[in-house]
């Protein structure tokens, strides 16, 4: 349902379209709401809302909410006695900084790990799997994050491009990809038009795109083949969820390729020892590079 509904939100008139992009932000909690009280936290009239539910091809406002029954919130709070545990520490500045951080990022994993994330991922790992080539892009903060999961998969598979070192010459670039290729675009909020732009060329040119966001009302979801979201922190800039995704797409991408990938990790790491760039230490668990 939410990749129906961004499928079809970009041609629809503005209030539905408007109505569309709160849904795919708040669709946790549409199970809970009546249609009165829907209009008023999206701001629209109910006549909207009517319009929309025929458009999505349901007969009434509670056939479409059926669809999110299984998707609710849990209200919960999983973290009470991790807060309680920390409560000693509260006076000491530097704890409560350091146990806050590290509580919310533990809190955004879990919200981010849902059976859409699952269900995704594995579409996302096909299509990195048989791609001739896997191109990245990600700009300003998440350009770190594109390097960072291109070095991971070098070491294993050569088959890599990187677009954003120089997005002066990425459009340049995605005009010579091939179909057979997949491209791995990073948007985040505050998205940056160069990214929508390289998206909307890929797209023109059939290019599966893998879209990691943290919005799935991001401008360029139209134009993914499949959407990996992540929670968003309310607290601070954090993108502790999205290495997360990362590491997890390179280890499942090294076990497709178990057979190729092991022999060229253990040839680089016997070749680093070698040549001193690595130390290994005969002590285990000291300066092993694996």
């Amino acid at each position: 349902m939410l990749d129906h509904i961004i499928s079809v939100k970009d041609g629809l008139p503005n209030k539905q379209r408007l109505l569309c992009d709160f849904i795919l932000e708040n669709h946790q909690d549409l199970g809970l709401w009546t249609v009165k009280e829907l209009a008023e936290h999206a701001e629209v009239g109910t006549t909207t809302i009517l319009r929309l539910v025929k458009v999505l091809g349901y007969d009434s406002f509670f056939d479409l909410k059926k669809e999110f029954h299984h998707v609710q919130k849990d209200y919960s709070d999983k973290w009470e006695y991790v807060q309680k545990s920390f409560g000693s520490q509260e006076e000491n500045q530097q704890y409560k900084t350091l146990s806050t951080v590290w509580q919310e990022g533990v809190n955004l994993l879990d919200k981010s790990l849902n059976p859409q994330l699952v269900e995704n991922f594995s579409v996302a790992m096909d299509l990195i799997a048989n791609a001739t080539r896997i191109n990245l892009l990600g700009l300003r903060p998440y350009k770190a994050v594109a390097i960072y999961l291109e070095l991971l998969i070098e070491e294993f598979h050569s088959k890599t491009r990187q677009l954003s070192n120089d997005s002066e010459s990425m459009i340049d670039r995605i005009l010579q990809f091939e179909k057979d290729e997949v491209i791995i675009l990073f948007a985040f909020t505050p998205y940056t038009q160069r990214t929508i732009d390289a998206a909307s060329v890929a797209h023109q040119k059939g290019i599966p795109m893998i879209v990691i966001t943290d919005h799935l009302s991001c401008p360029i979801a139209s134009y993914s083949s499949v959407i990996l979201k992540v929670e968003p922190s309310k607290e601070h800039f954090t993108i502790i969820p999205i290495i997360a995704l990362v590491e997890a797409m390179v280890i499942e991408l090294g076990k497709r390729n178990s057979k190729t990938s092991i022999k060229k990790i253990r040839t680089l790491v016997d070749t680093l020892k070698e040549k001193k760039i690595i130390v290994s230490e005969d002590v285990k668990g000291k300066g092993n590079y694996c």
